[in-house]
């Protein structure tokens, strides 16, 4: 059976600026890296059947480095679907040697109007099992938690 993750987050933002966060290049590098990681935002094509890609380095390398080099792991991001205020579907592939880590990673991020905020819930389906899990949901946890913080920002 697939590999599914699941994150989920009250921001205190409508659906509608949640969204905004995902189709604005700024902010999606602002929000997007986990903890320990600084993004790069590079060839961002921000709608539907366009993408992006992200460069994340590491604040300190982990043992047995990253998954593209030793301080970096390289993700390249197609934008399968957008649907204002409701969903975005991004299809993620990680740049790397390792077989493990292979595969396109399906990411499905949707938004539920939630007592005057929103419900982002993050499905990623088909990870690949190179993907350590608990890192994973850590990431996963620190970029909703990173997103919440960005649309919470005052003037964001």
């Amino acid at each position: 059976m697939p590999r599914i993750d699941r994150a989920v987050a009250d921001v205190v933002a409508t659906p509608e600026e949640v969204y905004a966060a995902f189709v604005d290049p700024e902010a999606l590098g602002a929000w997007l890296p986990p903890d320990g990681m600084r993004g790069e935002l590079s060839e961002a094509r921000l709608h539907e059947s366009g993408g992006f890609t992200m460069t994340l380095h590491y604040d300190e390398a982990p043992e047995g480095g990253g998954k593209t080099t030793s301080d970096t792991d390289v993700t390249h991001v197609v934008i399968d679907e957008l649907v204002p205020g409701e969903r975005v579907v991004w299809g993620v592939e990680f740049e790397s040697d390792d077989p493990g880590n292979a595969g396109r990673m399906t990411m499905t991020w949707t938004f539920t109007a939630r007592g005057g905020g929103t419900r982002v819930a993050i499905d990623a389906t088909d990870v690949p099992a190179g993907i350590d899990a608990d890192a994973h949901q850590q990431g996963l946890d620190a970029s909703l938690a990173h997103l919440a913080a960005y649309c919470g920002a005052p003037d964001s």
